[in-house]
């Protein structure tokens, strides 16, 4: 069966009816706006992206279900970053002509598992066609408690550089794939279905270790330059102690010059922050839903600039930065 066998109203009622609510969402789908309810004391958070197919992911590589996730963690990874939790979320769909509703079940299925499994709902988006290819367009609301909140502008000279996870195991699947070989499965799976950290972000947030923070979506050397413009410091990261996973560790005993994959590649959606020294032990020890977190360098004065070090402290040349749509 087509979308135009039942149209746009048919669909949203399709989706209406996956879609679920929370105490806490007065209006979902079907009204002209989402109405939700925040607690006193709490800040709403909001953030939008968009992907596109044939620029950020390529139909023949991922199954429609798996999308759906993708779409949702790439956006919530923002709310994660400044220390909230989601609660709403909202997709607009730009369709082409052709698409059964199979497919479009499948998707639709994919966002709603995404969402319950980071506590959110969707509440409500718009549906088009598109001329050419799908358009997704996600935007997510997220709370914190005021004073808890974490943004980019925090860090100060002394601070601990840290980041969560593993690096460039995203870019070393985008790698293969753009080659026409087969990823390693795990690589793969982190690259079409990522998890954002929400867990480690409220953790940070709620006890006070983080300084500032960001997450890793265009390459750890572009977001760490982001967030040091946005903090007026400099800082230095130490390529030795990355945290790769031990599949990407295999394939740089085969290829060394794959660790620009670990400092530039895009979509980990990790987690990079900024912390007091005094705080290294329980920054350490803190381990959620088990994803650790690995001191990588330290902030400098803004004068100092990004310097990248390798084990014996010699600077290395630092590789082209992260993705830029428009570079």
């Amino acid at each position: 069966m087509n979308l135009d066998d039942i149209g746009e109203f048919g669909f949203i009622a399709r989706i209406r009816k996956r879609a679920g609510s929370c105490a806490d969402l007065v209006l979902g789908i079907g009204d002209d706006c989402a109405v939700s309810r925040l607690k006193p004391g709490e800040l709403l958070l909001t953030s939008t992206d968009l992907l596109i197919e044939d620029v950020h992911f390529r139909r023949a590589w991922s199954d429609l279900k798996t999308l759906g996730r993708k779409s949702v963690s790439v956006n919530v990874s923002d709310v994660a970053a400044m220390g909230g939790r989601p609660f709403s979320l909202y997709l607009g769909l730009g369709i082409p002509a052709g698409w059964t509703l199979e497919e479009l079940d499948a998707f639709a299925d994919g966002v709603v598992e995404a969402c319950a499994a980071y506590g959110a709902v969707l509440a409500g988006g718009d549906t088009c066609r598109s001329p050419g290819p799908l358009f997704i367009s996600v935007t997510v609301e997220g709370r914190v408690p005021e004073g808890e909140l974490v943004s980019r502008a925090g860090a100060r000279p002394g601070d601990l550089l840290w980041v969560s996870g593993s690096l460039g195991d995203s870019a070393l699947a985008l790698r293969e794939l753009l080659a026409g070989r087969r990823p390693d499965v795990q690589s793969a799976a982190r690259h079409h279905d990522p998890c954002a950290r929400v867990a480690l972000g409220r953790a940070l947030a709620a006890q006070g270790l983080a300084t500032s923070m960001i997450d890793v979506s265009d390459g750890l050397l572009a977001d760490l330059g982001h967030l040091l413009d946005s903090s007026a410091v400099g800082a230095r990261v130490a390529r030795a102690a990355l945290p790769v996973s031990s599949f990407f560790r295999a394939a740089l005993r085969e290829d060394p010059s794959l660790m620009d994959l670990a400092l530039s590649g895009g979509e980990d959606y990790e987690l990079l922050f900024t912390s007091p020294p005094e705080q290294a032990a329980a920054v350490s020890a803190l381990v959620a839903n088990g994803v650790a977190v690995t001191q990588i360098g330290h902030i400098l004065p803004q004068d100092d600039g990004l310097q990248l070090v390798d084990a014996q402290g010699n600077p290395c040349p630092l590789p082209r930065s992260g993705f830029d749509h428009f570079g």
